[in-house]
């Protein structure tokens, strides 16, 4: 296909004169994503993507050639709060058990978990932990304990398909300390397995560095910085801190990044 061709076809879709049968659309979608996929009509992908929608292509098919596919079906992103205080307690105990599931496809949030935790060791919430997550006592108070949520996590994944040997996911952190340090450690005092899926995950950190070529030292504060981002909600609430992973996430794998697993095999 020329590039004279794919020219012409970009002024029909841009003017809005074309009518195109329904019988040369398939036709038509191949010849843009053959160009799209070829680099003919680079420079034209924003205006190509806002057309195809309005002429009935399918968004679908547009959002797919706008970056490329990942490794995974889905991503799982996870951003515990936990008891903490100026000294620290110990043990420290998760407060807040938030997931979203992001269609690695679409890279768009499909499904939410989230509970919060009934701390058993230190059931009182300190005036830091609350300054600090936004979490007050009764938000916890009479919630289930983390052995009860684990068990709805795991009701969770089987409903969402992500139990399916045939479908690939890995969890994503900001950062090592959720699941390499806060989870088993939790899990270990309390006498409680850890599920296999929770033995791999990806550090956004060090997926931001290998994509940005720098290290995000405030974490997501930075990462959005850096990327132009408007941060989502307050610092420090599990379910907010998700959402702004996701949306750094999108914007990177937008940017052609194809995320990998970070952790080392327990």
């Amino acid at each position: 296909v020329s590039d004279a061709s794919g020219c012409s076809m970009i002024a029909l879709l841009h003017t809005g004169a074309a009518k195109f049968p329904q019988n040369l659309l398939p036709r038509a979608r191949q010849a843009v994503c053959s160009l799209l996929s070829a680099g003919v009509l680079k420079g034209y992908g924003s205006i190509v993507s806002r057309k195809l929608a309005s002429h009935s292509f399918g968004a679908s098919m547009a959002a797919m050639s706008s970056f490329p596919p990942q490794r995974y079906h889905y991503f799982l992103v996870l951003d515990f709060e936990a008891t903490c205080d100026k000294p620290q307690i110990h043990p420290q105990e998760i407060i807040e058990f938030p997931i979203l599931k992001l269609n690695g496809r679409t890279m768009e949030i499909e499904s939410t978990f989230h509970m919060y935790v009934q701390p058993v060791v230190h059931p009182q919430l300190t005036p830091f932990c609350t300054e600090l997550t936004g979490i007050i006592q009764g938000m916890v108070d009479g919630q289930p304990s983390l052995q009860q949520v684990l068990e709805r996590v795991d009701e969770w994944m089987a409903k969402e398909g992500l139990l399916d040997p045939s479908v690939k996911s890995i969890f994503v952190t900001c950062g090592d300390w959720d699941l390499k340090v806060m989870l088993p450690g939790q899990c270990q005092y309390l006498g409680l397995p850890v599920a296999d899926y929770f033995k791999q995950w990806i550090n956004l950190k060090k997926a931001y560095s290998f994509a940005m070529g720098s290290w995000p030292k405030n974490g997501l504060l930075d990462m959005n910085k850096g990327l132009n981002l408007q941060h989502i909600g307050r610092p420090h609430s599990g379910i907010d801190d998700c959402k702004n992973i996701a949306n750094i996430m999108k914007t990177l794998a937008h940017r052609g990044f194809i995320f990998k697993q970070t952790s080392k095999p327990f």
